[in-house]
């Protein structure tokens, strides 16, 4: 069963950076026989896509909302996959977790628990 565990998340003041990690294990699979994904859920909206890189980190994707100014990598040889942010605004807040999408699969398959980000002015 794949383990997801996210961390370096916390309070942060407008404008400021911060870098998560999600921390992979217990996979069959190696770590680079997944995508990886960062989504983020603020209190009373829908969960949302911030960012996903390609098994090899070759191919990453944004979304508008972060674009220009996060960056999302992998470490293969750590099984670790980070997001990079910065120039952070109040509207960042919200529960960021981390997910793996098989090579095979269409939705992604595993979770994390997540870390708060709050930003705060």
């Amino acid at each position: 069963q794949v383990q997801l565990v996210e961390s370096g998340g916390g309070l942060v003041q407008v404008g400021g950076s911060l870098r998560l990690s999600c921390a992979f294990s217990g996979s069959g699979h190696t770590f680079d026989s997944y995508a990886m994904g960062w989504f983020r859920q603020a209190p009373g909206k829908e969960r949302e896509i911030v960012a996903a890189i390609s098994w090899s980190g070759g191919t990453t994707v944004y979304a508008d909302s972060v674009k220009g100014r996060s960056t999302i990598s992998r470490d293969n040889a750590k099984n670790t996959v980070y997001l990079h942010m910065n120039s952070l605004k109040p509207e960042d807040t919200a529960v960021y977790s981390c997910a793996a999408k098989f090579v095979a699969s269409i939705y992604y398959n595993y979770w994390g628990q997540g870390t708060q980000v709050t930003v705060s002015s």
